[in-house]
């Protein structure tokens, strides 16, 4: 039977970096996976960033709706379809602001018989946890019921708040396994069984933020990126971008994390979409991502 395992956690925590790890180390021991990306908007920028592991054939983007609500329809739908494998596995990632309890108990229903129960990994930023105001809650429902959560961001931390930390997931979910990605083995996922933990539900509406994207034109230099970043209020908790710097021939992919902190690398080919800046959060509008590149600009 084939396994499902669902990636859940807060934005910026690294579910993207543990499902590059994943991906590598199945491939590693001879494992066919399959990958779903679910994102608010263009989940495809994301598939594209994993084309370098997996061929696009074996990746799906799912992008503009909640699957653990209005999209999980669209979600089963997808795994149900998808071609039996010789040691296949499915990875589902979700976006970061999912009632990762609905996600379980929605898609745990309805799915062929070829597959074993889906099994749920959150990655806990610990420079972050509760530390996100009106969003702790929120964070908090993405590990109750997880069957193994990832601790990342520790080279930010002292170890005494690494132990606060893990005492306080212990709270909400004591059956979970607590690990560091570096000392991850995926040979131990066969001994992982869904989580049976009694869970506090999440008000959904919690879990539903605005977003959006706008087009974005090639901008003079990497300076010009960390100008947008500063420009988009605090209250956008998640900003990406894929675009061409003037003078350079391949594109170049940012973020802004949670806490401010800008991450920029190059793009792995060429985006489906063109140019885009997407943003995540309370206030996110066109007009709001427009302003930003446009005073950006303006100060080149």
């Amino acid at each position: 039977m084939e396994a499902i395992i669902t990636v859940v956690g807060f934005l910026g925590a690294g579910k993207t970096t543990l499902l590059k790890f994943l991906i590598s180390s199945f491939i590693d021991k001879g494992w066919d996976p399959f990958v779903i990306l679910n994102d608010y908007e263009n989940a495809n920028i994301d598939a594209q960033q994993l084309s370098n592991k997996l061929e696009l054939k074996a990746i799906k983007a799912l992008s503009g709706s909640c699957i653990c609500c209005t999209g999980i329809m669209e979600l089963r739908d997808t795994v149900n379809k998808l071609p039996e494998r010789l040691n296949g596995i499915t990875l589902i990632e979700a976006n970061g602001t999912t009632d990762a309890c609905s996600l379980m108990e929605f898609l745990g229903v309805g799915l062929l018989k070829r597959y074993l129960p889906p099994i749920q990994i959150s990655v806990v930023d610990v420079n972050n946890w509760q530390r996100r105001g009106e969003h702790n809650e929120l964070e908090r429902n993405q590990i109750q019921i997880s069957s193994l959560i990832i601790l990342t961001h520790l080279e930010k931390v002292t170890k005494q708040r690494e132990l606060v930390v893990i005492e306080d997931i212990k709270k909400y979910n004591p059956t979970g396994k607590l690990m560091h990605l570096e000392n991850l083995d995926v040979t131990l996922f066969p001994e992982l069984k869904s989580s049976s933990n009694t869970v506090k539900k999440l008000d959904h509406k919690k879990a539903h933020w605005s977003s959006c994207s706008t087009d974005l034109p090639n901008l003079p230099s990497s300076k010009a990126i960390y100008s947008i970043c500063a420009e988009l209020p605090k209250s956008i908790l998640r900003v990406k971008g894929c675009t061409i710097i003037d003078g350079e021939k391949t594109y170049t992919y940012f973020e802004r994390n949670p806490d401010g902190e800008v991450f920029v690398r190059p793009f792995n080919g060429i985006p489906i979409t063109g140019s885009k800046l997407l943003t995540i959060g309370p206030g996110s509008t066109p007009n709001l991502l427009k302003h930003a590149i446009k005073i950006s600009l303006e100060k080149k």
